[in-house]
C-alpha cells in the first residue's frame, strides 16, 4: 500500500500543479524539526501561561479542525499545567473566529486553531479581504493535514466518481454537493472542471452540518475532510467516492484515489494550523513554538491519529509561514482557474 501524501508528477506547464507540488515538498520537510521541541522556554516567557489557553477554532464541532483541536488541547493542558479550552466560532468562512481572535488582547492565551480557509484561501476569496492571514497572524505550528474525501449517500445511485461524473454530464448543473467552506467549494469546482462537469454548491455553515445532509440524501455528493468520515465510509452510513491524493490510503483501501478516478491533478487536503495575533510579544510567540512543538511529539496524541487519514506535521513559525504564502499561491491559482467570483 502506497504510503500517504507523496510527491505528484508534475505535467505539463499548471501552476497549480507546481504549486501543490512545493507545499508538498514544505510538508514533508516538517518531520526533520520534531527534534526542536526538546527546547526550553525563553527565559523571558517563563510565567507564560499565567492562566488558561483558549483555543479558537472557525467551524461548529464536528469539522475535523474542531477535532483535532481538542486533541491538542488534552496534550497542551498536560504539558503547560493549565485548562485549555475549545471555543468555537462558526460563520462567516472562519471570519467571526478570526475576528475574536485579533480582538483579544495579544498576549498569547487566544490562540487561533485555523486551517486552509482562514490561514490562506480566504485571501484569494475576498475582493477586499477582512484581514491579512500574513500581517495580521504570527504563525505558531502547521500542525495536521489530511485529504479530502469525495462521498455521497450510501444509497446513491452513483456507486462510483465514474457514475456520478456520467450523471453530471447528463444533466449539467442538476447534481447538488455540499461544502463546509470555501475551500472545499475551491476544490469542489477544481474537481468538476477536472472531469468536465458542472454541479451546483450548497454552503453548510461547517463539515460537521454537511455530513449529516450527505447521510440523509438531502445533496447528492459532498466534499468531505476524510480524517472525520473514516468510519461513517467503513460502516457503510456514507459511500467514498473519490480521496484527493494520488494514491490510496491503507485506512480506506476500497476507495479510489484521484488517479484511480482518472483526475490525477486532484491534490486536494485540508490543513490545521495555530497561530496568534501578530501584536503577541516575541518572546511568548516562542515560547508557543516550543509548547506546540513538544505537543507534536506526545505520544498519546500520535497513537490517537495512527489509524485515521491524518498526519500530525508540526513545523516550526518560518517553515508555517512559507507553506502559508505557497497555500495562498495555489489558492489564487485555483480561484482564476474555476472563475469563482469574488466575495
Amino acid at each position: 500500500m502506497a504510503t500517504p501524501h507523496p510527491h505528484l508528477a508534475v505535467h505539463g506547464d499548471d501552476p497549480i500543479a507546481r504549486v501543490a507540488l512545493n507545499r508538498r515538498t514544505v510538508l514533508l520537510r516538517s518531520a526533520a524539526l520534531l527534534a526542536a521541541g526538546a527546547a526550553a522556554l525563553p527565559s523571558n516567557a517563563a510565567s507564560f501561561p499565567s492562566r488558561p489557553l483558549k483555543l479558537v477554532v472557525p467551524f461548529p464541532p464536528g469539522s475535523g479542525t474542531d477535532a483535532g483541536a481538542r486533541l491538542i488541547a488534552q496534550a497542551l493542558s498536560a504539558l503547560t499545567g493549565v485548562p485549555v479550552i475549545v471555543d468555537n466560532k462558526a460563520g462567516g468562512n472562519g471570519v467571526i473566529a478570526v475576528q475574536h481572535v485579533l480582538g483579544a488582547p495579544a498576549d498569547g492565551h487566544t490562540i487561533l486553531i485555523g486551517s486552509n480557509t482562514t490561514l490562506s484561501a480566504n485571501a484569494a476569496t475576498y475582493r477586499k479581504p477582512p484581514y491579512d492571514p500574513l500581517a495580521d497572524f504570527a504563525p505558531i505550528s502547521l500542525l495536521l493535514s489530511a485529504p479530502v474525501l469525495i462521498a455521497a449517500p450510501a444509497e446513491s445511485p452513483y456507486r462510483s466518481f465514474g457514475a456520478l461524473v456520467e450523471a453530471a454530464r447528463a444533466r449539467p448543473g442538476a447534481l447538488n454537493y455540499g461544502t463546509g467552506s470555501v475551500s472545499y467549494t475551491l476544490y469542489g469546482e477544481w474537481l468538476c472542471q477536472l472531469a468536465g462537469v458542472r454541479a451546483t454548491p450548497i454552503a453548510f455553515k461547517g463539515s460537521g452540518d454537511v455530513v449529516p445532509a450527505v447521510i440523509a440524501g438531502t445533496v447528492d455528493f459532498a466534499v468531505l475532510d476524510a480524517s472525520t468520515t473514516v468510519e461513517l465510509v467503513r460502516t457503510g452510513r456514507l459511500r467514498g467516492l473519490l480521496l484527493g491524493a494520488a494514491e490510496r490510503f491503507p485506512q480506506l483501501a476500497d476507495v479510489p484515489s484521484a488517479t484511480d478516478a482518472g483526475v490525477p491533478a486532484f491534490d486536494a487536503f485540508t490543513w490545521v494550523a495555530a497561530a496568534v495575533s501578530a501584536r503577541t510579544p516575541t518572546p511568548v510567540v516562542q515560547a508557543l513554538e516550543a509548547v506546540f512543538a513538544k505537543v507534536g511529539a506526545d505520544a498519546d496524541l500520535r497513537r490517537a491519529y495512527a489509524g485515521q487519514i491524518t498526519t500530525v506535521r508540526m513545523t516550526d513559525a518560518q517553515e508555517m509561514r512559507r507553506f502559508q504564502v505557497t497555500e495562498i499561491a495555489r489558492w489564487k491559482a485555483l480561484v482564476a482557474k474555476v472563475g469563482l467570483a469574488l466575495q
